[in-house]
């Protein structure tokens, strides 16, 4: 399916000047671009109908919408990057239009048609394309669906809103990425088998936030979540993907499951065996990186994800005592990787996966 976007250019976009000031240091998700993409669905009128591009405005939304009640709500995120010549890169967006049907098909959702994601990313990426930070800046992209029909009974809703804002994000850490500190959460656990760990949808996260809170009272940066059944097993960050980097050279990281596909971490795994080491999806207790990094078999842990890309973890805290790994430094194995798939995104190598979508 194809869907012609009607394009509505705003009326009263930022002044030049404003934008430039806005964009010297955007911060993460504060600063918006002029436009956004919206697609409505309605079952009733056959499905998807009147794709947009027009000026970034509030919803109307009546107090009795589903997404309200019953959190029928999906997002995605990933990142528009400026080459050197001045064009534009998408990195993946055909992995994330495939786990946003995945998402919505989870959450009894209507399934938006992977093209229509990707025009629709792609068309507020060339209307806004002035808000593109330099550097390692990027233009941060929130495709986003919600039910909206009017009605209070709980079954799926009828009608939808699918739509995809912009926002002008810096480099995520200045001078370079700075190991982070982990809260284990004991008290509280992200998802289970059979629920919508998965799934990238909002009441995942708003469920992490306590424990989030927890972890910052602790001193620490981030919280890590363990198996809901046995409360063992590393799962994953707040909201990234962990791996575990060993003194044979191999790396590790969580299955499947109970957490989300990070497009990340699967372009990591796809690197580091291009590179021929040894990557394992397997279960890792808490108690074995314990032990792993006191006895120096464990060498590097880090995070990813699509805002921060690769984050090294220095120190690990928990009810049950604190542990460093490799004296809390960031190491060459994930800095490595972290550099290789920076280079891709911004088109500074060559790309043998194909993952780079040239929007211009």
């Amino acid at each position: 399916m194809s869907m012609t976007f009607d394009i509505q250019p705003a009326s009263n976009p930022t002044p030049e000047k404003d934008r430039v000031a806005k964009l010297v240091d955007p911060g993460f998700g504060r600063v918006f671009t002029d436009h956004m993409a919206i697609v409505r669905y309605n079952q009733a009128k056959g499905g998807w109908y009147e794709a947009k591009i027009e000026a970034r405005a509030n919803f109307q939304l009546d107090p009795a919408g589903a997404v309200l009640h019953y959190a029928q709500e999906i997002f995605e995120g990933l990142k528009a990057y400026k080459r050197d010549d001045g064009g534009v890169n998408l990195f993946r967006p055909d992995a994330n239009a495939r786990r946003f049907k995945d998402s919505a098909d989870r959450m009894a959702m209507a399934q938006l048609p992977e093209d229509v994601f990707i025009e629709a990313v792609e068309q507020v990426v060339r209307i806004d394309r002035a808000w593109m930070p330099g550097g390692e800046g990027s233009l941060y992209l929130r495709p986003f669906m919600i039910a909206s029909e009017t009605f209070l009974g709980v079954k799926p809703s009828s009608e939808y809103i699918f739509a995809v804002i912009a926002s002008p994000v810096g480099s995520y850490f200045k001078g370079g990425p700075a190991p982070v500190s982990i809260w284990v959460s004991e008290n509280y656990t992200r998802a289970a088998i059979g629920g919508t760990g998965a799934v990238k949808c909002g009441g995942n996260y708003a469920a992490s936030l306590r424990a989030q809170a927890e972890a910052i009272q602790h001193g620490c940066d981030q919280v890590v979540f363990l198996d809901a059944v046995e409360r063992r097993y590393i799962e994953e960050l707040g909201g990234m993907n962990v791996f575990f980097v060993f003194d044979d050279g191999s790396l590790s990281t969580p299955p499947l499951g109970t957490i989300l596909p990070g497009i990340t971490r699967d372009s990591i795994i796809t690197l580091a065996r291009d590179a021929g080491k040894t990557v394992r999806e397997e279960p890792y207790t808490l108690e074995q990186w314990r032990k792993d990094a006191a006895s120096g078999r464990l060498k590097e842990a880090f995070a990813c994800g699509t805002a921060a890309v690769i984050s090294p973890i220095g120190k690990v805290r928990s009810v049950s005592g604190d542990f460093e790994i490799s004296g809390g430094a960031a190491g060459p194995v994930a800095m490595g990787l972290r550099k290789q798939l920076v280079d891709i995104q911004y088109g500074r190598t060559n790309d043998p996966h194909n993952w780079i979508r040239k929007v211009f």
